[in-house]
């Protein structure tokens, strides 16, 4: 298995597919991008994702998520889902979406392997969703994600970025969303970015304020197991479903690490805030897997302990679009 020099083990891929999103949302992409065949023509083939996937699963990665931009822009993605989930060694895959072609999409993600969905949604108030992504879709996403659940997908997740003056006075309607949904509500804290940074300074939202309002309701914080991701979970006994902090400026938030990025171009994360990605796609041209092992064996040595939010840096972190969070 992958370790670094910090003992951190990593057993998870978030792969993206495309830097392409067809939402503009305002803390992302507020301008949109360029959604035409010229704009993906960059992006991994499935063969060289096959021998990406193939290459991080002989070194102990269990789980795989496959984000964007937004996945579902690509025609191939059924396929994409497939090929990872027939990898040996690969247990889980899961994908993250803005959910637009949820409902015409789900039962053949779900038929090709598909075993967690986490699709974002900022509002539940229909007018602000618009305001926020610029499209009219909640009422079809909410559709979409009711048929998820009727197929049985058993890790489905909403995220949610924690946003002053946007969605700070809907914590009631969120929690009234998990009364009776087996489905976690992940909210995030909006992170800066090398282009969002004036909207970061006016609509940041520390997610502690959060806590204290769900503490007060009764919520209750679960114990983190060895393997947990970054969330912090909450449960309650009256409620079906759960909710999911994640809070990057928090301390020690990059202790249990366990995930590393590659982009829409093959480009190697070891952190979602670095300054320098290693490309690794000319080592994806052959079905010999022992090159990308050993440059991966080789990178992960330079894996900092930390990211430097702290310090206003997000690295070349331009917009969450260009690797999916």
């Amino acid at each position: 298995m992958l370790t670094d020099s910090f003992d951190r083990r990593f057993s998870y891929l978030r792969l993206s597919v495309t830097e392409v999103c067809n939402f503009r949302c305002d803390y992302c992409l507020p301008d949109g991008t360029d959604c035409g065949p010229d704009a993906r023509a960059q992006d991994l083939t499935l063969d060289e994702i096959r021998r990406l996937v193939n290459a991080f699963a002989r070194l102990g990665m269990r789980k795989v998520r496959i984000t964007g931009g937004e996945p579902s822009l690509r025609k191939d993605l059924t396929e994409i889902i497939r090929l990872c989930k027939q990898t040996p060694g690969i247990e889980t895959v899961a994908m993250t979406t803005n959910g637009y072609r949820l409902t015409k999409d789900i039962d053949a993600w779900h038929a090709a392997g598909l075993d967690a969905l986490n699709v974002s949604i900022d509002s539940l108030d229909h007018a602000k969703f618009e305001m926020i992504t610029g499209h009219n879709k909640l009422q079809e996403i909410l559709k979409g994600l009711e048929r998820a659940a009727e197929l049985g997908i058993p890790n489905i997740k909403v995220n949610s970025v924690l946003m002053k003056h946007y969605n700070d006075d809907a914590l009631d309607d969120f929690l009234d969303f998990v009364k009776t949904r087996p489905i976690t509500l992940r909210m995030i804290e909006l992170m800066q970015t090398g282009d969002n940074v004036e909207f970061f300074d006016r609509h940041h939202l520390s997610g502690d304020r959060v806590i204290e309002r769900m503490r007060a309701q009764g919520w209750q914080e679960r114990l983190r197991g060895r393997d947990s991701g970054p969330a912090r979970e909450f449960w309650h006994p009256d409620y079906a479903g759960g909710i999911g902090m994640i809070m990057p400026y928090s301390k020690d938030f990059c202790a249990t690490c366990n995930r590393l990025r590659v982009s829409s171009q093959g480009q190697l994360f070891l952190c979602l805030f670095v300054d320098e990605h290693q490309s690794l796609r000319h080592l994806l041209q052959s079905d010999d897997p022992e090159p990308v092992m050993a440059f991966l064996r080789e990178a992960i040595k330079g894996k900092d302990f930390s990211h430097h939010l702290h310090e206003q840096n997000p690295g070349s972190t331009r917009q969450l679009a260009m690797i999916g969070g």
